[in-house]
């Protein structure tokens, strides 16, 4: 993405002369995640194809703008559907809202996705707080140019998920009963999901699930030593062989929708204690 800071300028500008409201916190809403965003109290929304810069989701199951307001007195900025690398589009253009975001003010990121469940242990529906993860997708956002205003040329990865927000959201959510866990993501290409040989390689080095969003974003997130807390919706199980069943989009949306209200109460109570 050549430009890069012009353009994260340019677009800054936009969104502020278009949207008078400073938002502290950012939350990017995965798939079948996206009704937390009728939870906030709206001051401002902008659909993305109206925002010089930004690319437009082409997932059915996202709807592709940004929701500007409160949620339960927190100022707030939430993505109502996000870009993927299996899209077509570059890791600095599924990277670049994040990167907005911070010259926005922001100080916590908050990310949410479905994903697909490794250990054996989990079930659908459960959710599972990133508490790290491992790099399986075949560009890395910061590769090319490096801007030293946004961050360093090689970011230490040592701290890159908050652990006093990872903490913080077992805590909620054992508190309501829910099953939810902390435990390592797997960032995959996509769009195809994993066959039974990759599900199992995938645990065996160490995943707890697997998906094709959110490393990128949490890259770029630590480059720019913003604070991240993402979790993930467990959607099917891929590990072990006998637990895999045929998945399709419409599965993982219906397993997400029936576990959204769960997740929505540790983002919102999370954000809540800040």
């Amino acid at each position: 993405m050549e430009h890069l800071l012009e353009k994260i300028e340019e677009t800054v500008k936009f969104i502020k002369a278009t949207v008078n409201f400073q938002p502290d916190y950012a939350i990017i809403l995965g798939t079948g995640l996206g009704n937390l965003a009728e939870e906030i109290e709206l001051v401002a929304e902008l659909p993305y194809g109206n925002i010089p810069n930004f690319p437009v989701s082409t997932v059915e199951s996202h709807k592709g703008r940004l929701i500007f307001g409160n949620l339960n007195g927190k100022k707030v900025v939430a993505m109502q559907g996000r870009f993927h690398y299996y899209e077509g589009y570059s890791m600095q253009q599924v990277t670049f809202p994040v990167r907005v975001f911070k010259y926005l003010g922001i100080k916590t990121l908050f990310i949410s996705n479905a994903s697909g469940g490794l250990n054996p242990s989990y079930q659908n529906g459960d959710l599972m707080i990133l508490r790290d993860h491992i790099n399986m997708q075949p560009e890395h956002p910061l590769r090319g140019k490096n801007y030293d205003e946004l961050g360093p040329r090689f970011p230490d990865m040592l701290k890159t998920y908050d652990k006093s927000l990872v903490q913080k959201g077992l805590e909620i959510g054992l508190k309501h009963g829910y099953r939810i866990h902390a435990g390592v993501y797997v960032g995959v290409q996509g769009p195809t999901l994993e066959t039974p040989a990759e599900y199992k390689m995938f645990y065996t080095i160490g995943g707890d699930c697997v998906g094709m969003s959110t490393v990128p974003e949490v890259i770029v997130a630590k480059h720019m030593e913003l604070p991240v807390f993402a979790i993930s919706v467990i959607t099917d199980m891929g590990y072990p062989e006998e637990n895999i069943k045929e998945t399709s989009l419409e599965d993982v949306i219906r397993v997400a929708s029936e576990a959204e209200p769960k997740l929505t109460t540790v983002l919102r109570e999370l954000i809540e204690s800040l």
